[in-house]
């Protein structure tokens, strides 16, 4: 059984370093994928120099999602056992991881530490896999990916690279907006904000205390980017807390004014919890998407405007 939150102690275990050449598993855990945006994801890990093994049922479909829950989760933790994957990516996200969380066994994963990559839904299993396997899980590109972005993927997929083999340990990202001052330091979590609120009163509920926690969103009105943050915050989640840094929220349609209240909505939720407040780091949906190895220290500053990571995700 897995120890409830009190008693979860120590660093998050890190996988070893990969190298080129290395093999990587791919598979779905959400929502159904389109062969054709697989392929170019596949593209982008042979470019980054890794040899892809794909699952059998990575093209699976049960509606909108790909595959049975059950056959998702046997997949997951099937590549997790494997001792020739030496990490995992997830072709996309949408809908679907959560419901696979029942079904995993993150004792047997804590034995093979690996890395796994993913974003948006797959916040259902990154911070679970963090806080109960005790192995860092890396906030990070998916691979049934947009053509239309194609730059922006490559620039994504490098830094991941760069982070998996090692070669940046703690790194810096700039910020656009101080909404609270201060500075923090404490463990990386987080993700989509829908899912973060989303896993609120079940048994996978993140762990916020001390935390530095970020969150980020796309296509959300206003209003239910407020709403969600009202809802983490009469929980008492957000004042557990370090220090909040928020990643992208593009608002419903690029507006303007929903920009404008989003900003507003946020400052209005995390005020008078008397912890630094950080906006605009290029993660998460429509950005640059640059990889963040969470379960890893990491400190914000207002007054450098500073999300700085200060451990590598490997060993």
């Amino acid at each position: 059984m897995t120890p409830p939150h009190d008693q979860i102690t120590g660093a998050a275990a890190k996988a070893l370093a990969l190298k080129a050449g290395d093999t990587v598993g791919v598979l779905s855990a959400a929502a159904a994928v389109e062969q054709q945006a697989l392929e170019r994801g596949l593209e982008l890990i042979h470019s980054i120099g890794f040899h892809p093994r794909v699952s059998r049922h990575v093209l699976d479909r049960d509606d909108i999602l790909a595959g049975s829950d059950r056959q998702r989760a046997e997949e997951l933790q099937a590549f997790f056992a494997d001792p020739d994957i030496r990490a995992i990516f997830v072709a996309r996200g949408g809908y679907g991881s959560g419901r696979i969380l029942p079904l995993l066994d993150f004792e047997a994963m804590a034995l093979t530490p690996k890395p796994f990559i993913g974003f948006s839904d797959l916040t259902f299993l990154l911070n679970p896999i963090v806080e109960r396997a005790r192995m860092v899980a890396f906030h990070g590109p998916m691979l049934a990916i947009d053509h239309a972005i194609e730059e922006r993927n490559r620039r994504s997929f490098e830094h991941l690279r760069r982070v998996l083999v090692g070669e940046v340990g703690g790194f810096e990202m700039a910020t656009q907006h101080v909404i609270h001052p201060g500075s923090a330091e404490g463990e990386l979590m987080g993700g989509c904000l829908s899912i973060v609120s989303a896993m609120l009163g079940t048994p996978y509920a993140p762990n916020f205390d001390g935390k530095i926690l970020f969150l980020e969103e796309v296509g959300e009105r206003a209003y239910r980017i407020d709403r969600m943050l009202v809802q983490l915050r009469q929980s008492g989640a957000l004042s557990r807390c370090a220090g909040v840094v928020f990643g992208a929220i593009r608002p419903f349609g690029g507006d303007e004014n929903e920009a404008r209240m989003i900003l507003r909505f946020i400052a209005e939720q995390t005020g008078g919890l008397e912890i630094p407040v950080l906006f605009g780091i290029d993660a998460g949906h429509f950005t640059n998407n640059l990889t963040l190895p969470f379960g890893v220290r990491a400190r914000i500053d207002s007054a450098s405007k500073r999300l700085t990571v200060l451990e590598s995700g490997v060993s």
